[in-house]
């Protein structure tokens, strides 16, 4: 679990795509700000389905980046 404060472009040699999982998403206010949780869930092929797998948080500031890179990446206008 983590709070994203901030973005940096990598790069990759190889790309594997991942399975895909279920997530949900929280928008929660804390000491007077918003913070976007996005918390995803375990395969279906796991022993334990659908338990909390990995929980990430981000602020107003890092939300802006990560919607100024799905933009860039996707053509969103």
């Amino acid at each position: 679990m983590a709070r994203i404060t901030d973005f940096e472009k990598g790069q990759m040699d190889r790309f594997q795509l991942h399975d895909s999982i279920e997530a949900k998403y929280y928008i929660h206010e804390y000491d007077d700000k918003r913070v976007l949780q996005i918390s995803t869930f375990g395969r279906s092929s796991r022993q334990d389905k659908g338990k909390l797998s990995q929980t990430f948080q981000l602020d107003e500031e890092s939300g802006r980046q990560l919607y100024a890179i799905l933009k860039q990446a996707f053509g969103i206008e």
